[in-house]
């Protein structure tokens, strides 16, 4: 965000912390049962912003590093740990009594530049070493991890990563029984992108998670990352998620937004609510939906507008921290 300067730097502190917080008409977390409902948090943000902070606290029940947990933030160069984003949310988790999500521990997208260059023979003992510093540091910290993320490509076929050239279809198995080592009593996920629908990449993931499932490997569970528009959920999305549950594990969805053509138009933004309503009531059926989080909660900070030319006001908040249709879609459908 541009910073304004002024004369005695008013304005620019103004900036800087960001809008105070807003009386909102419910509260997430108190609806939500049995069922987690979080929130990815931006590390500037929590640092700088006390009324992005004061909602954070109040609306949500368990947090996910939007970005403090990758490994090119957490270790730019090979030995160079860089430890305070990370910190920072799990104290400021802790100080609230709140859960963290891990996530996510092995990842083809944003690593450092000396892990893309690894020698193949060298990379099953690098990931060991970086799930294992990176778990036994928040043992008995953080409950739940995202250790394996986005493994396939659209088509089924598995992602060609450093980790799949290195160590072939088995580097899955062996990231999570290295994170069971780490911290035995942790859930540990499958988080996949794209995969809410039947088709070839959720039929991949699935034999992949019964597999693992048969053989003993300690998965816990699979998290389905929930970015949609207003063309909404695919068809099928619930009996997808229920047949993942069969296999006897947990299923989340851990990154929900619903990004919109901007300038939204009131009745996009009541579109985008039901959406979002939609997301929320497939948790609810589905019994072994643990969580639900939604990938930021203000559209002052959302991925959606860098990562998508033309698209943003994909959360449930505005860019003043004040609620759209969405949030209010959300606590009823959280209140039925």
């Amino acid at each position: 965000m541009a910073v304004l300067l002024v004369v005695g730097g008013l304005r620019q502190a103004k900036e800087e912390r960001g809008p105070g917080a807003v009386a909102l008409p419910g509260m997430l977390d108190e609806r939500a049962g049995d069922r987690l409902i979080g929130t990815a948090v931006d590390d500037g943000a929590l640092q700088r912003e006390p009324g992005y902070r004061e909602v954070l606290a109040r609306q949500f029940s368990t947090l996910t590093p939007e970005n403090a947990m990758k490994w090119a933030v957490l270790e730019p160069e090979r030995g160079r740990v860089e430890w305070g984003g990370a910190d920072r949310l799990v104290a400021f988790a802790e100080e609230h009594d709140q859960e963290v999500r891990g996530h996510p521990l092995v990842w083809f997208g944003q690593l450092p530049g000396w892990v893309e260059a690894l020698p193949e023979p060298e990379v099953q003992q690098v990931m060991r070493e970086h799930i294992r510093q990176v778990v036994e540091r928040y043992r008995g910290r953080v409950r739940t991890w995202d250790v394996v993320n986005e493994p396939f490509e659209d088509d089924g076929s598995r992602r060609r990563s450093i980790f799949q050239r290195g160590m072939g279809d088995g580097w899955v198995e062996d990231a999570f029984r290295t994170a069971r080592t780490a911290d035995p009593d942790a859930k540990l996920y499958l988080n996949e992108i794209g995969a809410e629908a039947p088709g070839p990449k959720s039929d991949a993931l699935y034999a992949l998670a019964r597999d693992l499932r048969a053989r003993g490997v300690p998965i816990d569970g699979v998290g389905f990352q929930g970015h949609f528009n207003l063309e909404g959920m695919p068809r099928g999305f619930r009996q997808n998620v229920e047949r993942f549950a069969a296999l006897g594990l947990d299923v989340a969805i851990t990154e929900a937004d619903v990004a919109l053509e901007m300038p939204a138009s009131e009745g996009e933004l009541r579109a985008q609510a039901a959406v979002f309503r939609g997301v929320v009531e497939v948790c609810r059926a589905v019994p072994r939906c643990r969580s639900l989080t939604f990938w930021g909660f203000t559209d002052r900070h959302s991925w959606i507008p860098a990562t998508q030319p033309g698209r943003g006001a994909a959360t449930l908040l505005d860019e003043e921290l004040r609620p759209k249709p969405a949030f209010r879609s959300v606590l009823r459908a959280l209140g039925r």
